[in-house]
């Protein structure tokens, strides 16, 4: 909620199988085919799945080896972050449209704040047609959107409406509209914390936000406070467009573990481009560049 009275509303837009379907829009050829965008053969993992290819198994992030094993048939294309980045900059400039309070998390993803925009453009609904139309007809790309009161709820509905759709929660049914979905949903658990939940019987956010707080940050850690107010659609969070950010960054998450440095470089340049992009777009310059890389023991 924001300190009015009524409810912020919160979309969260997100890009349906965004380097896959850059591809497909510009090689015709390979409109309704399996398309894996990714490096080498052996050595190089998944950077984009069409959803064509996605039932036999083949997601971003694995290993490209097991992604030819799993779907033989698939056409595999390399990776044009230059077109990507391009088709960014067209969807953002969409976003733009329609509200100054646009929190980019990636090339092809990010959280609109349209509270302010509903007496121009309607409901956040409509807001979230209007735009999905848009991107569809203009840079002629599918995405899905959520509409929620907080961010947490928008992501998840976003989710949840994929591919090419949308999905909208109600301000007062948050709660409700989480309470049945797995642990795994909420931010912050990864496959050890779900683990630990597991055990504890929280299966669902709904058996998190019937937990006792205190009992669980004795259980969790700090982290356990959080979990119970997300559970309970508690995310005070707001939308921080680039002009008001303090830092910029980009990160990804390997669904496994990446050791060769060839593969990594290729993350850090799609990272490098996003991050470039965001400072471009504040009209900012940085004095430090800092490169945060996670472990497979945590550290």
């Amino acid at each position: 909620m924001s300190d009015g009275a009524s409810p912020r509303a919160i979309l969260h837009v997100d890009m349906d199988a965004f380097y896959a379907s850059v591809e497909q829009r510009d090689d015709p050829s390979l409109r309704g085919r399996p398309v894996i965008v990714g490096g080498h053969l052996r050595r190089g993992v998944v950077l984009a799945a069409s959803y064509e290819v996605r039932r036999f198994g083949v997601r971003s992030a694995i290993p490209m080896a097991r992604a030819v094993k799993l779907a033989p048939h698939a056409v595999v294309v390399p990776p044009r972050f230059a077109a990507y980045a391009e088709a960014s900059d067209q969807v953002f400039a969409l976003f733009a449209s329609v509200t100054p309070l646009v929190e980019p998390l990636s090339l092809d993803e990010a959280f609109l704040d349209v509270t302010g925009s509903q007496s121009l453009f309607g409901t956040p609904w409509d807001i979230a047609t209007r735009l999905r139309r848009r991107i569809a007809e203009e840079v002629r790309l599918p995405c899905s959107a959520g509409i929620a009161s907080v961010k947490f709820a928008a992501k998840i509905a976003s989710d949840l409406a994929k591919p090419n759709g949308q999905r909208e929660v109600p301000a007062d049914g948050t709660k409700a509209f989480l309470d049945p979905l797995p642990v795994s949903r909420l931010w912050g658990v990864g496959p050890r914390t779900e683990e630990a939940m597991t055990a504890l019987a929280l299966r669902t956010i709904g058996d998190v936000a019937r937990a006792d707080p205190a009992w669980l940050e004795r259980r969790l850690g700090t982290s356990g406070r959080l979990f119970w107010e997300l559970a309970q659609g508690i995310d005070a969070r707001e939308v921080v467009p680039d002009r008001d950010a303090k830092s910029m960054g980009a990160e990804d998450t390997f669904e496994e573990d990446v050791e060769d440095r060839e593969i990594l470089k290729v993350h850090l340049h799609s990272q490098a481009l996003r991050v470039a992009r965001r400072l471009r777009r504040a009209g900012v310059k940085t004095r430090v560049v800092q490169l945060k890389v996670k472990f497979a023991d945590f550290e």
